[in-house]
């Protein structure tokens, strides 16, 4: 085993180009994931319900629908697991190949299904495998595009380098609402016919771009540290559980307030604008595609505040606007203008949300050595979804169906704010701290 191998800057630092590689491989990467996952929540409303499950009746057909695209959640933290095992032992970027490859090949295969119709029951069957293999992908893909680009980013500019893969979130987002309505001028049968298939097809063109940037990166000086040193470990998720099981924790609440918030702003909103107050869909949906088009200017700047002031306060801010916007966030959706709709869900996501996800990368690949990096990070983050993100609409609707008002909603964001809050102030500020191996 070699001695010393340091961890200063010089010694297991990137040089530029590949930095910047990095960088545009985590925001394709993202891009990619959240493209995915937006065009599949839209073909379960719209598509999957008379195409897949059209022999059960209507409402049925619909809930079935959009639990399959639930499906995913279950399968991150497994795919974070597995992924950041093989990641911490034999490397980033070879995992970072396979994770694009299923993601964006499960998309591709979406898009060629037979339906119900060509072959029965095993066309819904086959649409929930390559569900849950995406669940699994992405669960490895958002860990090792963390972990790559602040492995490779100069310090003093970790957090901005590492806000780009968290770009690619409203990136997606905007590809795949864009995707849909273009495709959806078609006649109804059209679109039913084939029109729903070309946005997923797309994703074999994703792949491709992906893959080539993928292919021209180097592995991180890091990991070609701990080889050297033949010091990564042989069982990563035993040794965090282990060692590293107070930042995991942390790292779980860190973001409770952020995800619940997140999910309000962009799925229930258009369930309560939609059911709850009449109004049509689209005003709603205007909003969380502004909203999202602003978080993808905004993300950048509080990246690059965070590594002048630090992780935590940036994050604080973030975390402290989406608890006080709680109660007028749902004021303003009770207007029924359609204006103030679209201004809440712009505030909410481009203000509001935008500092907590412009840091996630950093501060989640930060707070563990390059030896449980991999693991660590995606633990964490997946698990937080799990937790805060899945059932955020659910309980969101039956607390509005039990009291008739968003009384309860904004008092269960508020709450999830505060869990939060404690968490970042317990969370290690780590913004000039030297990576560790």
């Amino acid at each position: 085993m070699t001695d010393a191998l340091p961890t200063t800057e010089g010694a297991t630092h990137a040089p530029p180009g590949q930095a910047r590689r990095a960088a545009l491989s985590g925001f394709l990467g993202t891009s990619m994931e959240w493209y995915d996952y937006f065009l599949y929540g839209s073909a379960a409303a719209l598509v999957f319900p008379k195409l897949f499950f059209q022999g059960m009746p209507g409402g049925v057909a619909t809930v079935v629908s959009l639990a399959s695209f639930g499906v995913s959640f279950l399968f991150r933290p497994l795919g974070g697991v597995v992924f950041g095992h093989f990641g911490d032992r034999v490397g980033r970027k070879q995992m970072l190949v396979l994770t694009l490859l299923l993601m964006g090949g499960g998309s591709f295969l979406i898009g060629c299904l037979p339906t119900a119709n060509a072959i029965g029951a095993a066309a819904p069957v086959l649409l929930v495998i390559l569900r849950m293999v995406q669940g699994v992908a992405l669960g490895g893909e958002w860990g090792g595009a963390a972990v790559v680009v602040v492995e490779s980013a100069p310090t003093a500019r970790r957090g901005l380098y590492a806000s780009s893969m968290q770009m690619g979130v409203p990136a997606g987002q905007l590809g795949s609402a864009g995707m849909v309505a273009l495709f959806a001028l078609l006649p109804g049968d059209q679109f039913l016919a084939w029109g729903w298939r070309v946005p997923f097809l797309c994703s074999g063109v994703l792949v491709v771009v992906g893959l080539w940037v993928r292919a021209r990166l180097a592995e991180t000086p890091q990991f070609r540290a701990l080889e050297a040193r033949d010091e990564q470990e042989r069982l990563p998720i035993s040794e965090v559980l282990r060692t590293a099981l107070r930042p995991v924790v942390l790292l779980i609440f860190v973001q409770f307030g952020a995800t619940i918030a997140y999910y309000l702003f962009t799925v229930y909103v258009l369930v309560y604008v939609t059911d709850q107050l009449g109004l049509p869909r689209g005003w709603g949906l205007t909003g969380v595609l502004a909203g999202a088009a602003l978080e993808l200017i905004t993300i950048p700047f509080w990246a690059r505040l965070s590594d002048r002031i630090g992780r935590r306060p940036v994050y604080a801010i973030g975390t402290a606007f989406m608890g006080l916007f709680a109660f007028p966030f749902f004021w303003m959706l009770d207007t029924r203008s359609s204006a103030v709709i679209v201004l809440a869900v712009l505030v909410g996501l481009g203000i509001g949300h935008a500092p907590t996800a412009a840091l996630n990368g950093s501060v989640y690949a930060e707070q563990f050595p390059a030896r449980l990096r991999y693991t660590g990070s995606s633990l964490a983050y997946q698990a937080s979804s799990v937790i805060a993100g899945a059932p955020a609409a659910v309980v969101a609707a039956a607390l509005v169906n039990a009291t008739g008002s968003a009384k309860g909603v904004s008092v269960y964001l508020a709450a999830g704010a505060i869990v939060s809050l404690v968490a970042v102030a317990l969370l290690s500020e780590t913004r000039k701290k030297e990576l560790e191996l």
